[in-house]
This record gives structure tokens, C-alpha cells and sequence, in this order.
């Protein structure tokens, strides 16, 4: 779920520069007359394991958080959160090279916010879609501190260091189950699991059961925040068709999000990998 860094209680605060896995998966952005556009460079460490193929949850983190940037310019002083994002590929996404998405406003109501995303390679040849939806905060006292303007663009943080998946303290637990540890460096300004990372546990839990393969689609519905943790997620697939749920672990196992994916037949391995 998107929440930006220093979002409190009582008014606005500053904003806090903490060190952030989701910030390392080096997306910079800007906003480009009522549009967010954004590009990320793709390293080995972003990889789905077996492909040589960049992850279809990098790309729902990225696409949260270009929509996420562009619901805070359209609700600010309010607080955006995620209810849903999707995210269809025409074809395998590539192994290196850079990706580009543009943000567009679908529709901006005084309580919901909806955009679209549409990612692109290096050639320009487009690679799939994503959709974002968001809702203000219930809470009128929670608003937007002061942050950094995306007019003026917004660098990516530093690169992975190691894959993706294991930066996260994402395992697999056996077949289609996946663990993600929640962790100071995981969380967002009200103390929940990022939903890059919610994505990521949702993809290690489907490609546990389609080993060597990639999402062609992903699409995740936000029932309500990871607060504690461990957050664990439960796939399963019929005639190509896979559901998942993933529940907060330390809250009795409530039920946080539900999911739906498909993955491509075959996945070629990428140019080089």
C-alpha cells in the first residue's frame, strides 16, 4: 500500500529519511505536466529465479508507486492508500536494460483515485499495463507532510545488492506458500508492509508452484494493512489460473489481501542471461 514517509497523526511532520527496500529497486520519477513519468534500470539482482526475466512484482512496485506519487499531487493534504492494483504483460518482461511507465489520471473523485500505467522497454516497445486505485484515509486528522516536489524529479535510491527476494526476507515454504518477514526497512510511514512488498511474497507464492516461469498478470485487492507480521501467503492454481491470500501471521492470521495471476506457458530466457 502506497504511504508516504512521515504521514501522522495530528498534522503534518517531517518527513522521515529512512533507508527503504522498495527505494533500491531504483525507479526515479518525475511529474511531466499532469503526468508521472518514471525509469528504472534493470539489474541480475531483480530477476525472477530461473529466467533471467525482470519480476512482474517490480513492475507492481513500480506502478504504485508512480500512481501513489500521483494520487498525493491530486488528494494532498489527504493520505492516499492502495485498494487495488493490477498489472497485465503483453509478453515476458526483458532481462536488462531500462523500463519506462507513464502515469495518467483515470478518474479523480473527492475520495477515490484511479490511474493508469503503461510500461514501456528501451526501444520504446511497450510491455504491459498496470492500474492503481486509491482511497484518502477515513481519518481527517492524518495528512501530508512536506515533501519533495516530483516536478523537480525524484532519484531512484541505491541499487540491490542482492536479489530481490532475499533483500525482502522473502522465502519460499514449501509449494505454494511464501514467508515474508516484516522489517524496519519494509515498512511504510504508518508502520505496515509496503505493498511492493505484499506483491513480491503473492509472486514468490504462485512461482513456487510454476518454477522457471513469470506472472503475465497480477492483480492484488488491499483488504487492510500487514501490521506485525510475519505476512504469509497461500497460492493455488487451476487450468492456469492461480488465487492467493495473504494473511498477517502475528493477527491471528487475518486475511490482508487477496490476489489473482496468470503466468506465460513459457518464459525464453532473456538476451544474455
Amino acid at each position: 500500500m502506497y504511504s508516504p514517509a512521515g504521514a501522522g497523526r495530528g498534522g503534518i511532520v517531517g518527513e522521515e529519511r529512512r533507508r527503504s527496500i522498495l527505494l533500491e529497486l531504483g525507479f526515479g520519477i518525475r511529474l511531466d505536466g499532469g503526468e508521472m513519468h518514471g525509469s528504472g534500470w534493470i539489474t541480475p539482482e531483480m530477476h525472477a529465479p530461473g529466467t533471467g526475466r525482470l519480476r512482474t512484482s517490480i513492475l507492481a512496485s513500480w506502478a504504485d508507486y508512480l500512481a501513489g506519487r500521483l494520487a498525493v499531487e491530486v488528494m494532498t493534504p489527504r493520505v492516499p492508500v492502495t485498494l487495488d492494483l493490477d498489472v497485465h504483460l503483453y509478453r515476458p518482461a526483458p532481462g536488462s536494460g531500462t523500463v519506462t511507465g507513464v502515469c495518467r489520471v483515470v478518474k479523480s473523485g473527492r475520495s477515490v483515485f484511479v490511474a493508469g500505467i503503461e510500461f514501456a522497454d528501451e526501444s520504446g516497445e511497450p510491455i504491459g499495463t498496470a492500474t492503481g486505485s486509491f482511497m484518502v484515509v477515513p481519518d481527517p486528522a492524518i495528512v501530508m507532510p512536506p515533501i519533495p516536489s516530483a516536478a523537480a524529479g525524484l532519484p531512484p535510491g541505491e541499487p540491490l545488492a542482492v536479489p530481490f527476494a532475499e533483500r525482502a526476507g522473502c522465502a519460499r515454504r514449501g509449494p505454494g506458500v511464501a514467508v515474508l518477514q516484516r522489517s524496519e526497512e519494509g515498512i511504510n510511514a504508518s508502520g505496515t508492509v509496503g505493498g511492493g512488498l505484499i506483491a513480491l511474497a503473492v509472486e514468490e507464492a504462485f512461482l513456487s508452484l510454476e518454477p522457471g516461469r513469470t506472472l503475465s498478470s497480477l492483480a492484488l485487492r488491499y483488504l487492510q494493512p500487514v501490521r506485525i507480521g510475519p505476512a504469509t501467503a497461500t497460492a493455488h492454481v487451476r487450468h492456469g489460473l492461480g488465487h492467493a491470500e495473504l494473511r498477517d501471521s502475528g493477527r491471528d492470521d487475518r486475511l490482508c489481501v487477496t490476489a489473482t495471476a496468470r503466468t506465460f506457458a513459457g518464459v525464453p530466457a532473456a538476451a544474455g542471461s
